[in-house]
């Protein structure tokens, strides 16, 4: 029986335990006790009633009303109420008026196995919510942050680890390949994420994460932790190789000494943790040549050319520093480039002079061809830096007149060839344009030259869709590792000379288009 004194009390022992237990407040388990046992009532007296249950949190009474609306002329009794009908069932509704709300007495009742086992539910569920919320709040400020803990089972791969107060999952994915986590162990992890989850674990952990590995470097170097040394950036093949660069604010510290530590006692600390994945610390610099020959050691780089506008690095070592500089499986220059943010391409002295010597050849070609020029001028324009027409068409003559060799009769004949040769060209890549079938949402797309049109009509991408749906690598290029060997994979648009943050801009353009229509 509910109106029982002992039943009465007993709610507010169980509503008190339990938010003692739960670490949540006393007010939302009695709110809850409220909600469940109002759901058992109408189970009761009917689900067309809108019931209202009070508890009274000083000695436990149980109030159990239907909620009814003052109406002139009744039409539901389950819902309505007369005025005269209202004054009658109490006087304190004296001032009540049609259209209010008054409170009807219920008389109390036994639960049924069915109304207990509702209420039960109602209230376990509310509680269950409760306890999640409080949890959130409890650890949302622990983001990007290294919580420890015990391991308290294996699921499938994924190791759920104790916190104390609630659980958190580190997923197979984020674990260190190979590492042997037992049942029982204590272990460190990064904190990537705290998010609501309707069901399941709220607070992510990683082991595999870059940000695990810079924050251990806090935890075990104080000239980090006091801000005389900042971490830049920190790429991770977890369990296996892994760069950090750091940077000195004060100058007169050796910030790769730092974290090296005594006899390598601070990043062995950090190894050990990482269960032995070796550490290259790169001591940074405003010259990215600096940074990247820092980053490919023990390889000795002879030269880096350096393209800030492309995020391009060429850099040139002899036959035998190139499996170094490369690693196994590409692993050394892959974390590089990671690092850096900088497309990485390694190479030889012998490749590159090649290299250049072909480009000189294409671009010589191309004036000869396209200009009718005389070899000897062709090889003149490249070696004083004009690498396509459209770089002569946009100088001068007076720039031209610079040139030794070239006069002004000269430089006024190669600016006519080489503007009749550009309206040519556009005219003809206008007409290719209507022949391959691109949609005009793509043509007016901006950002989009005419030459870019064409290369993208001859892959097949026709439409601002096919477009949006490219990642940036696809236009701009990128290297690959195919058995061993890093292998070059060509762009879409690698001849325009894209930069990958253009491409990024682009593409994402593209998206916001399609998605808004």
């Amino acid at each position: 029986m509910l109106n029982r004194r002992a039943d009465k009390l007993e709610l507010i022992r169980i509503a008190e335990a339990v938010a003692l237990e739960k670490s949540i407040d006393k007010e939302l388990i009695i709110n809850s006790m409220e909600t469940g046992i109002a759901k058992a009532a109408k189970s009761k007296f009917g689900y067309e009633n809108e019931i209202e249950v009070q508890i009274n949190r000083e000695n436990g009474d149980i109030g159990i009303f239907r909620k009814l609306v003052i109406s002139e002329k009744p039409e539901n009794l389950n819902t309505e109420i007369s005025l005269n009908d209202a004054l009658k069932l109490s006087d304190e509704n004296k001032e009540k008026k049609i259209g209010d709300t008054i409170l009807q007495p219920l008389p109390s009742f036994d639960f049924g196995r069915i109304a207990a086992q509702t209420a039960k539910q109602v209230i376990s569920f509310n509680v269950r919510e409760a306890e999640r919320e409080r949890q959130f709040n409890d650890f949302k400020d622990k983001k990007d942050t290294i919580l420890s803990g015990i391991v308290k089972r294996l699921e499938f791969g994924n190791v759920i680890v104790d916190l104390g107060r609630t659980e958190a999952i580190i997923q197979k994915n984020e674990m260190i390949p190979r590492e042997n986590i037992k049942a029982g162990d204590r272990v460190k992890a990064y904190c990537s994420d705290v998010r609501r989850e309707p069901r399941g674990q709220q607070i992510f952990l990683s082991r595999a994460h870059p940000k695990f590995m810079e924050k251990l470097f806090i935890q075990e170097v104080p000239e980090i932790y006091d801000g005389l040394i900042e971490i830049i950036s920190s790429a991770r093949d977890p369990g296996s190789r892994a760069k950090i660069c750091v940077k000195a604010i004060d100058n007169s510290l050796d910030p790769v000494g730092a974290c090296v530590g005594m006899r390598g006692s601070r990043v062995q600390a950090v190894v050990n943790e990482l269960q032995g994945e070796k550490i290259d610390i790169v001591n940074w610099s405003e010259d990215p040549a600096v940074i990247v020959s820092n980053a490919l050691s023990p390889a000795e780089v002879q030269r880096v050319n350096v393209d800030d506008n492309n995020k391009k690095l060429d850099v040139i070592l002899t036959e035998e520093n190139l499996s170094k500089a490369i690693g196994r499986r590409g692993q050394n220059v892959r974390l590089a480039t990671k690092l850096m943010n900088y497309e990485i391409n390694i190479m030889t002295d012998q490749e590159d002079s090649e290299r250049r010597q072909a480009e000189f050849k294409e671009k010589t070609e191309n004036f000869v061809k396209n200009l009718e020029l005389d070899e000897t001028l062709g090889q003149l324009l490249v070696a004083e830096g004009f690498s396509s027409i459209d770089d002569l068409k946009d100088s001068s003559v007076e720039n031209l007149m610079k040139i030794e060799g070239i006069e002004e009769d000269t430089a006024k004949e190669l600016l006519d060839r080489a503007n009749e040769f550009y309206k040519k060209d556009q005219e003809e890549i206008s007409k290719k344009i209507k022949e391959l079938g691109l949609e005009n949402n793509l043509i007016n797309h901006e950002g989009l030259t005419p030459g870019m049109l064409v290369t993208l009509g001859e892959q097949k991408i026709l439409t601002l869709n096919d477009f949006a749906d490219l990642a940036s690598d696809e236009l701009t290029g990128s290297y690959d590792i195919v058995k061993g060997e890093r292998v070059k994979v060509r762009g879409y648009l690698e001849d325009f000379a894209l930069s990958k943050k253009e491409a990024d801009d682009l593409i994402m353009s593209a998206r916001e288009k399609v998605f808004k229509d």
